[in-house]
């Protein structure tokens, strides 16, 4: 397991961006004009670089990394932060991005486990 975390908070335009099929994740303790777009969760030590090939969970769904972006293991490792992209394409458009396949997130529930192995 390289990282895992619980949802704890979800901010009130987070479902606006599910809708647009991107999530963005930070720990709990975000600054509140972050915490409002934003899945807040526990805080984890990034025990090693996510990778193309890694699976990544969001409660019982699947999905398979397909682009990290260049500084996306940075900011998830110093502040629990990247923005995930529903998106089956080998190029991260930001680098804080990570691009993920598999079926569209319909929801995220307070409770659940976001995981990365």
């Amino acid at each position: 397991m390289k990282y895992s975390v619980k949802v704890v908070k979800l901010g009130e335009m987070v479902e606006e961006f599910i809708g647009e099929k991107m999530l963005i994740i930070f720990n709990e303790n975000a600054p509140e004009e972050l915490a409002e777009i934003s899945v807040l969760h526990t805080k984890d030590v990034l025990k090693e670089d996510v990778e193309v090939g890694d699976t990544m969970t969001i409660g019982d769904v699947k999905y398979e990394v397909v682009a990290v972006g260049w500084e996306a293991n940075k900011t998830l490792r110093e502040l629990g932060h990247c923005t995930f992209k529903f998106k089956d394409s080998d190029t991260a458009d930001l680098p804080g991005v990570i691009n993920l396949k598999g079926e569209e997130l319909k929801e995220i529930k307070i409770g659940e486990t976001i995981s990365i192995y």
